[in-house]
């Protein structure tokens, strides 16, 4: 983590505290939703379901499953 200055007012310990907190919060949450779009790499998703065999199978090959 980058050093943090204040350069104006005088902040209190708790107050650097807080922010130190929020800052890493944000920091924490960010990496979480990075991890959640690795799938879309899946070679599985591009697999084709089997095609319907018998009678009215063209029919029942373009209605949504």
């Amino acid at each position: 983590m980058t050093h943090l200055k204040i350069v104006q007012g005088d902040a209190t310990p708790e107050e650097v505290a807080a922010l130190v907190l929020a800052l890493t919060s944000r920091s924490i949450s960010s990496e979480k939703v990075t991890r959640k779009s690795e799938n879309w790499r899946n070679p599985a998703h591009r697999m084709r379901k089997p095609l319907p065999v018998g009678q009215g199978a063209w029919r029942s090959s373009g209605l949504p499953r």
